[in-house]
């Protein structure tokens, strides 16, 4: 009867054993799943950040460099000038600074060697060697004459007066650009001045230069003579090869100096 008892007892005691050590087990395999879980995720999400992160840098560097470059290009702005001559004029307007105010030069306008461009002479030159006297061997320059006799309205009136002209500087601008057939600047661009086209008569020998004369030209002190020089005629639109429209025959061409930062 003991016995019994007793083997009663350890069987009891003996399952009581076992089902703690399944429940341990279960929990040890439970937890090294969860465990090998996380450890996977864990290792995902830190490669992703770290991809993410390199991207991030990525990005922050081109835009650094972006703003170094962006930054260099506005000192560039800021410290750049452009130079231009206003043909007709002896004053700069109000947003430029005046080099110097002076007359037209050139060469005669029927020579065959002559040089084609117009200069803008100083009121004080300075000279080199020299030596008195022409002698046939050089090259030569002669004043400039304005030739609208036959031009309509106000401008009429300049003919056979000697053409001034000034030099002038434009701070934080980088180009400055002539377009001819316009009295406006395009988008972008600033106005330094708005013209007539001119340039040498088309049956004279010596070459010349379409050159923008202010719209409203000045004229030189004590020089209405017909000396002639280098002469500046407008110039008139020819259909033909010249689109018409939009051009138009014998229409005088307007023409507008504009500057871009």
């Amino acid at each position: 009867m003991d016995f019994l008892i007793f083997l009663m007892l350890s069987v009891v005691v003996s399952a009581d054993t076992s089902k703690e050590s399944c429940k341990d087990m279960l929990q040890g395999y439970l937890t090294g799943q969860l465990s090998s879980a996380l450890g996977y995720q864990v290792e995902a999400l830190r490669r992703e950040f770290e991809s993410f992160s390199i991207e991030v840098k990525k990005a922050l560097k081109e835009v650094k460099e972006k703003q170094v470059a962006d930054m260099q290009m506005i000192q560039e702005v800021q410290n750049s000038s452009i130079v231009y001559v206003r043909w007709g004029k002896k004053t700069c307007p109000s947003n430029a600074e005046q080099v110097l105010s002076g007359y037209v030069g050139g060469s005669w306008y029927t020579h065959t060697g002559a040089a084609v461009n117009p200069l803008c002479l100083p009121k004080n030159p300075e000279w080199g060697f020299y030596r008195d006297g022409t002698d046939g061997e050089k090259a030569y320059i002669f004043g400039g004459e304005y030739q609208t006799n036959s031009v309509p309205a106000y401008m009429k009136t300049l003919n056979q007066h000697d053409v001034p002209c000034v030099v002038c500087l434009v701070r934080r601008r980088s180009v400055v650009q002539m377009f001819p057939a316009r009295k406006t600047c395009y988008a972008g661009w600033k106005l330094e001045y708005h013209g007539y086209l001119m340039a040498g008569y088309h049956g004279y020998k010596a070459g010349s230069t379409y050159t923008c004369v202010d719209s409203h030209p000045d004229t030189v002190q004590g020089g209405h003579a017909n000396k002639n020089g280098y002469l500046f005629y407008t110039v008139e639109a020819r259909c033909g090869t010249l689109k018409c429209p939009p051009y138009v025959e014998g229409r005088e061409v307007v023409c507008v100096v504009c500057s871009k930062e």
